[in-house]
C-alpha cells in the first residue's frame, strides 16, 4: 500500500511532484492478514483503511460485496457507517460488487460535492489492474464507444461515439495463458472496464457477466480479477495519490502477478 500527499503540480497534474508523505494503513477492525476471497457475510469482515483525514477516507473494498443493501445483506456502506461511528460518510464513486480496491468516501456534504465534481470533471486519475486468460485483439491503446444496456444487467459497446466510454490500457503476458492489464478509464460508465475488455476479446478472468460462458477458467476462478489499484487527485490545495495492491485472489497474490505489476510501475 502506498498513499502519498503531494503539492499541486500546476499545469502538470500527473508529472513529477515534490512533497511526499507515507501513511500506514489503519484498520476498521483488527486486520488478520488473511488473504482469501471473502464470503457474503459481513459479520467477520475486515475493511482496511488506507487513509483518513477530516475531509474523507479511502478504504480497501473487498470483492463480492455490494455497496448498498440487497437481498443478501445490509451492504458495505451501512456496515462501515455503523461499525466505526461514521454515520454520515458518503460514497464519492462506484465500485462494482465483484471489484476490489480503493473506495473514496466523503465525511461531509461539502466534501462529497467537491470530490464528486472532480470525478465529473475528469480531474481524478483512476487506474485498475485486471487479469485475463485470453489474448486481446490489440496489446495496448484506446477502447472508445457508446455503451447501451442489454438484457440481464449487461452492457455492450457500440461503434457510435455520441457520449462514448473511453478507456486507455496496456497489457503484458505474465505467464502462459495469463495476461495482465493496466487500465485507465477516462470516463465513468457502468461496467466500463469489464465491457472494454470484453470488446477486446479478453474478458476479465472470472467475470460472471462478461466472461466466456464455456471457459474453464471462469468455472474455476476464485474471484473476478479486477482491482481498483490507484487514485490521484488534488483537493484543497493538496495533491493526493493512493496505491493499494490486491489482498484477495490466488492469482493476484502470486509472485507472477506481483512481478508483472512491478514491471509496469512506470505507468502509474
Amino acid at each position: 500500500m502506498k498513499a502519498m500527499l503531494k503539492e499541486p503540480p500546476g499545469k502538470r497534474p500527473w508529472g513529477l511532484l515534490k512533497k511526499k508523505a507515507l501513511y500506514k494503513r489503519k484498520s476498521i477492525s483488527s486486520f488478520s492478514g488473511k488473504q482469501t476471497v471473502p464470503q457474503k457475510g459481513l459479520e467477520d469482515l475486515v475493511v482496511p483503511i488506507v487513509f483518513e483525514d477530516e475531509h474523507f477516507l479511502v478504504v480497501h473494498k473487498p470483492p463480492n460485496y455490494t455497496v448498498h443493501r440487497n437481498e443478501e445483506n445490509e451492504g458495505l456502506l451501512a456496515w462501515v457507517r455503523r461499525q466505526n461511528g461514521w454515520a454520515g460518510v458518503i460514497p464519492v464513486h462506484r465500485l462494482d460488487k465483484v471489484t476490489s480496491g480503493l473506495w473514496l468516501l466523503a465525511k461531509s456534504a461539502e466534501a462529497a460535492r467537491s470530490l464528486t465534481a472532480l470525478f465529473r470533471e475528469h480531474a481524478v486519475r483512476k487506474c485498475y489492474v485486471a487479469l485475463s486468460d485470453r489474448k486481446p485483439s490489440k496489446k495496448q491503446g484506446l477502447v472508445i464507444g457508446d455503451m447501451i444496456r442489454t438484457r440481464n444487467g449487461r452492457w455492450k459497446m457500440c461503434l457510435s461515439r455520441k457520449a462514448p466510454a473511453i478507456t486507455r490500457f496496456f497489457s503484458r503476458s505474465i505467464a502462459p495463458g495469463l495476461r495482465l492489464f493496466v487500465l485507465f478509464p477516462e470516463t465513468g460508465k457502468t461496467h466500463q472496464i469489464r465491457v472494454a475488455m470484453k470488446c477486446l476479446g479478453a474478458p476479465v478472468l472470472g467475470d460472471p457477466l462478461y466472461g466466456h460462458a464455456k471457459s474453464q477458467a471462469l468455472a474455476t476462478a476464485d474471484r473476478t480479477y479486477l482491482h481498483a489499484y490507484s487514485l490521484a487527485f488534488s483537493y484543497k490545495g493538496i495533491h493526493y495519490e493512493f496505491k493499494e495492491p490486491p489482498l484477495h485472489g490466488r492469482l493476484f497474490l502470486d509472485q507472477v502477478f506481483l512481478k508483472g505489476l512491478m514491471s509496469l510501475e512506470n505507468l502509474f
